[in-house]
């Protein structure tokens, strides 16, 4: 299993290095890569998890385990992370910040390597996660945004960032297209298909160009300890939580390695545009993207030891 997870992250870091390097060697315009980040965003990694799911043959897949086993997880995480805000030396932005670096992940790397680990398989399964925790992250950050980020947001705007939210919709969508028994025509499904095979290369040369190292000194002991409850904690809840409802084999590892994706890059725009400590959010971003490189395949490892995967 370490070995096959080495080899779905080996194009992962190429694709993120090569970001890197388009946006510091000033290759491409500047303007294009936010331009890149919302069709990305809102068009092709919504063709991919609607695609995915339409054509997915649900009955096969534990979709209730899996998204109730990520679902308790990710609550009981969250939870623990409100729970300590009062020992944690930071104002109410830079919270908001941690909070987002502890529960949000990294769409186009989770997807990346479920579809490397397990196939069309994967990517079905990858769709259920984020059906299941995509709401449920949403869900969590916004309210901790209304509560300490400095814009305020009233119940409308809650409700409002969740209904727009296009990989909330786009899953929702899917999972409801193949529940009625309806199908693709000929003409449409190449084309979801290929639209959503686009978003995951160009979804990773986004975050590398989106890396920023600059904050990660000076804020040392705040991404650390989102950092500790992203690699440490998290998994460790979706563990237990896989125990009470009974997942295991490829759903439970499709599940593992969502919960251990560094946090992401769309969390330093909720940050900006919500009143959060958009810096802090840069520094967790970068440092959880280099740990997570070691922390994926080690979580994985180290749970394959107690509970086959």
């Amino acid at each position: 299993m370490t070995g096959a997870v080495a080899l779905a992250l080996l194009p992962v870091v190429l694709l993120i290095a090569l970001g890197m390097g388009l946006r510091r060697g000033r290759f491409l315009d500047g303007a294009f890569w936010p331009g890149a980040e919302w069709l990305a965003y809102f068009v092709l990694l919504p063709s991919l998890f609607f695609h995915g799911l339409a054509t997915a043959q649900l009955d096969a897949l534990p979709v209730a385990e899996l998204a109730l086993t990520l679902i308790l997880a990710t609550t009981t995480v969250a939870g623990l992370v409100v729970a300590a805000r009062p020992l944690m030396r930071i104002d109410g932005p830079g919270y908001t910040s941690v909070f987002q670096g502890a529960v949000r992940f990294n769409n186009y790397v989770g997807v990346t390597l479920a579809a490397g680990l397990y196939g069309a398989k994967g990517i079905a399964l990858a769709a259920i996660c984020n059906a299941a925790i995509v709401p449920t992250v949403n869900i969590l950050c916004v309210v901790v945004f209304a509560r300490y980020g400095s814009a305020r947001l009233s119940g409308l705007g809650i409700a409002r960032q969740i209904a727009t939210n296009p990989l909330v919709v786009s899953s929702l969508a899917g999972i409801g297209f193949r529940m009625l028994g309806l199908h693709l025509p000929p003409g449409l499904e190449p084309a979801f298909r290929t639209l959503g095979a686009a978003s995951l290369p160009l979804g990773l040369l986004c975050i590398g160009a989106a890396l920023e190292f600059g904050a990660v000194r000076a804020w040392t002991g705040a991404i650390a300890g989102a950092s500790a409850i992203k690699f440490l904690a998290m998994p460790a809840a979706t563990v237990v939580s896989a125990l009470i409802f009974g997942l295991d084999g490829p759903a439970l590892t499709v599940a593992l390695v969502f919960q251990v994706l560094p946090t992401a890059s769309s969390s330093y725009i909720m940050a900006r545009q919500l009143g959060g400590d958009a810096a802090l959010m840069a520094g967790i971003i970068a440092a959880q993207t280099l740990l997570a490189l070691a922390a994926i395949p080690l979580v994985l490892a180290g749970i394959a030891l107690v509970i086959p995967l």
